[in-house]
């Protein structure tokens, strides 16, 4: 290898300009795929020997000389020189100096191809480490729920009281929320599980590969079916981008609520001092930054999958280099959900939930309309004439003609067994039906819970 421009400089009298180059390299940030890159050319070089392209003692030499190079980068001793575009670049010319038929190793590959597989190893491994994460998380808020026992806490419609429902219940609701999150991860790491070595540049080879292999040594489920797909499928990326926005706006809503829960209107909560922050100028202050940043960091993943969706839309087949933009959104996006998991794990396990403050906010008789809505409805009446009954009790009493536990003891529907509905703590415990919000009800979702995350 020789001058800048070394992969194609037989076809070019000159080497690329600044400006070329400074574009077109990569190297600065898909560097990080360097133990993938290395893994599919490992995969690649036995394969090669065992189907007759490379000798025992050019396969071992080249294989020593991989490994040495990881070592290198690893270290950080590995020197980059100007002819590195990009990793793939950088390994080779490396391995070739330390062992000569390393100028073999790209015999029927393509770094069409080879970047292909190089990023789904790295997602797969990402994706894994964000499920292991999320999973981290829905424990945390398991084990608060259990710790919950059987509080509860106003639930809110239009950020209106609606109906108490217990502080488990509001916890779990996270919780699977975030299951759905790990199912997608895993589905999306299953379609992104498949080989796209041996495609070459876009058409195969005419040279006795065996795709098969390196799929199998490199633990893909499947081998690519069809050679101009393969290299210029880039869907595992837009989905991988998409499930980390869904998870990241999961991540938000929480960070929403601790928001509110955690400012003084609300007082429902109070965030660890680890896990929260001052004013530079207001010494009372006490600030959910992350909270609010797992809220901010939601804009930029979306951000990325827009991007990303926009990039892809109007390429032709196969590879076109605009496709290297798949790399950076991913790479930031991995980071970004990464960080976010683990600083609102610390959050959520060191909250403190003030269910005093929660309970005097539930226990307003007006959440317990619904219930003598549904007392009446239970003795015959039609839902709509009940909704209105006890409707016209809200307005009287809102009107300041009476308290409603008055006005609904005094009225000849309902009377003194329905006023009792609105007795603190009774209404949370009347929703038993399956996946509700009553104590009964959330004491089978927590073992539902516990049962799904295994």
């Amino acid at each position: 290898m020789t001058e800048r421009g070394q992969l194609w400089h037989g076809r070019f009298e000159g080497g690329p300009s600044e400006a070329l180059q400074a574009l077109n390299d990569s190297l600065p940030f898909d560097r990080r795929m360097f133990r993938e890159d290395i893994a599919g050319s490992r995969a690649h070089v036995r394969m090669l020997c065992d189907v007759g392209l490379l000798t025992e003692p050019e396969r071992d030499g080249v294989l020593a000389a991989l490994d040495a190079v990881e070592t290198e980068i690893a270290d950080g001793a590995f020197a980059v020189v100007e002819s590195d575009e990009d990793i793939h670049t950088a390994v080779e010319r490396r391995v070739t100096e330390l062992e000569p038929a390393g100028a073999k190793m790209h015999t029927g590959r393509s770094r069409n191809d080879q970047v292909a597989t190089d990023l789904r190893l790295w997602t797969r491994g990402a994706l894994d480490e964000i499920v292991d994460l999320v999973v981290r998380v829905q424990r945390t808020l398991l084990a608060q729920a259990e710790a919950a026992g059987d509080a509860y806490l106003p639930g809110y419609t239009h950020l209106q009281q609606a109906q108490p429902v217990a502080l488990a219940h509001h916890l779990l609701a996270h919780g699977w929320a975030l299951q759905r999150d790990v199912e997608r991860l895993r589905e999306a790491r299953a379609r992104t599980n498949v080989s796209a070595l041996g495609a070459g540049a876009l058409a195969g080879s005419s040279l006795p590969l065996d795709p098969a292999q390196t799929a199998a040594s490199l633990g893909f489920d499947a081998v690519f079916d069809n050679s101009l797909d393969a290299v210029a499928d880039r869907d595992f990326v837009a989905e991988s981008l998409f499930t980390l926005a869904l998870l990241g706006v999961h991540l938000s809503r929480v960070g929403e609520e601790m928001i509110l829960w955690a400012s003084t209107e609300f007082g429902f909560v109070e965030l660890d001092d680890g896990f929260s922050t001052g004013s530079s100028m207001m010494p009372q202050k006490k600030n959910p930054d992350i909270a609010e940043l797992a809220r901010g960091k939601a804009g930029r993943l979306v951000g990325h999958l827009t991007g990303f969706l926009t990039t892809l839309k109007g390429l032709p087949l196969t590879y076109n280099k605009d496709m290297q933009e798949d790399k950076e959104p991913l790479f930031d996006a991995v980071d970004t959900v990464r960080l976010t998991l683990l600083a609102l794990d610390g959050m959520l396990a060191t909250t403190t939930f003030r269910t005093d403050a929660m309970a005097a906010q539930a226990d307003s008789p007006y959440a317990a309309a619904t219930d003598l809505a549904e007392w009446l409805v239970g003795r015959g009446m039609p839902f709509r004439q009940a909704h209105a009954v006890v409707g016209e009790q809200v307005r009287a009493a809102l009107a300041g003609e009476g308290t409603l536990a008055d006005l609904v003891a005094a009225h000849p529907d309902l009377g003194a067994d329905a006023a009792a509905l609105l007795t603190p703590g009774v209404s949370v415990t009347r929703r038993t039906t399956h996946g509700g919000g009553s104590p009964v009800a959330v004491a089978a979702q927590l073992e539902r819970f516990r049962a799904t995350l295994g």
